[in-house]
């Protein structure tokens, strides 16, 4: 299993266990018994059952690692498209430009550089306001670009179940809003340096022509386009120069600087500051409403598992005692796992023995032949690990898949393992066949075997 790198934030639990919900409703129910238990030892209340039980499927079936897969694919999906953000606003300082050969018509030069900034934000708000934030193109071309960036089979309910999440607090809106504004901020930026770059290096007239309009309203627009930058410091052409300019362009120095001061100050103005502003308005609300997130239990994939994770004896405040031995097995664990040596049988028959004479310090856990029991076992294990445990079992058994899948579960809830496959009664012979079974599923289950352990369980070695 690979581990995730780092521990998931309050969020990515939250989704985690959404895509596990998500997953279960598709493909059927996980072998969820040890989530479970694990769960119900952590305690809470059901929302955090439920997250408990789903960080502890993600960790062992690959989705947690799907997601850090998937987290490195959003990363570079956000590269990639800052990348063509970088060049696309390169792109419009250059088209609304030109090489410098000829006039500058400030109008079309302001409508390259801002034309379709003002379309889509006037798309988004409409969006926003009558679509609930679900037309950002840009979003959903990075999720996708995210999706098929991880290249996890693990990671198909990842999006979806993400997307589901935030639909509850329309917190997509937000999220994808600052994605949107942030990628619209830097090629703006971009087509703000560029224009810096080529204004600095090269001479450009400006000029503004019109058919049908008169000069009135060029003039009258002009200086309203420049009052707010005009209150933040940027130069603005007075009248006489903006009529001027509408017979041609001006050789003078100061009307060029004006010009160019004018065009600058309305990019920055009314194209960049409005997508900052809008980045951190949306920043605000996606914090807001983060932190509200919460699971919706109405869903039958939860509801279902109210009985799992909260059985009623349990809210009853109801709980069976567990038996005396290993209570004090338990006690002697409490510390944590350095202290603690528990002996314990799975399913042997009646004609064996048990339990053996056990030296100082090592407790009996009993004989696990039912279900109850074992359940018992593990969740008191759960809740106190111990340092040493072996495990008995008969190898006139077959090694079988439940006895295989007990003995794992209780390996972890110890620091160290170790099983005991008991010798057969005096004249019976033992099948080869069968042993060599048993040692070859321990063997992958990467626990060792020993011929009697009571000296180690005594001791902590050989």
């Amino acid at each position: 299993m690979e581990a995730c790198v780092t521990a998931p934030t309050s969020l990515e639990k939250l989704w985690l266990t959404e895509a596990v919900r998500l997953r279960e409703e598709q493909a059927g129910m996980l072998d969820d018994q040890e989530a479970n238990r694990q769960a119900r030892v952590a305690g809470g209340d059901l929302d955090q059952r439920i997250v408990n039980r789903a960080s502890w499927l993600a960790a062992h079936n690959g989705l947690a690692a799907a997601l850090q897969h998937w987290k490195h694919g959003a990363h570079l999906a956000l590269v990639v498209l800052a990348v063509c953000c970088l060049v696309s606003g390169a792109g419009l300082g250059f088209t609304a430009l030109g090489n410098g050969n000829s006039p500058v018509n400030v109008f079309w030069a302001l409508g390259s550089l801002l034309g379709l900034n003002f379309l889509l934000l006037a798309g988004w708000l409409g969006g926003l306001l009558f679509a609930g934030g679900r037309g950002a193109s840009l979003g959903r071309m990075w999720l996708w670009l995210s999706e098929k960036l991880a290249r996890d089979a693990q990671a198909v309910h990842l999006a979806p179940a993400l997307v589901l999440l935030l639909q509850r607090r329309r917190l997509n809106r937000w999220a994808l809003g600052m994605l949107v504004h942030g990628l619209w901020s830097l090629a703006l930026l971009s087509a703000l340096l560029i224009t810096l770059l080529l204004l600095a290096t090269r001479r450009y007239g400006f000029v503004w022509e019109t058919t049908i309009l008169d000069a009135e309203t060029f003039i009258h627009l002009t200086r309203l386009l420049g009052a707010l930058p005009q209150l933040l410091g940027f130069n603005v052409p007075d009248i006489a120069m903006i009529r001027a300019s509408g017979d041609g362009a001006l050789g003078i120095d100061t009307a060029r600087q004006a010009w160019a001061a004018w065009l600058i100050g309305v990019l920055v103005v009314w194209g960049i500051g409005p997508r900052l502003l809008l980045a951190g308005f949306c920043a605000w609300r996606w914090k807001a409403g983060r932190a509200k997130l919460t699971l919706d239990l109405r869903l039958p994939g939860y509801s279902q598992l109210r009985e799992r994770l909260m059985p009623t004896s349990e809210r009853l405040g109801i709980s069976d005692e567990a038996p005396a031995e290993l209570a004090a097995s338990i006690d002697t664990a409490a510390g944590g796992p350095q202290h603690g040596a528990l002996l314990v049988a799975i399913e042997l028959d009646a004609q064996t023995p048990w339990p053996p004479t056990l030296p100082s310090g090592v407790r009996d856990a009993g004989l696990l032949d039912s279900r109850e029991s074992r359940q018992r076992l593990l969740e008191q294990l759960t809740r106190f690990p111990s340092a040493r445990l072996a495990v008995a079992c008969d190898p006139r058994r077959s090694p079988d898949r439940g006895t295989l899948t007990l003995i794992s579960e209780l390996s972890r809830c110890s620091a160290e393992t170790r099983v005991w496959l008991l010798p057969p009664p005096a004249g019976e012979p033992l099948d080869g066949l069968r042993l060599n079974a048993w040692h070859e599923a321990l063997n992958t289950l990467r626990l060792s075997t020993s011929d009697n352990p009571l000296a180690w369980l005594e001791l902590g070695h050989d």
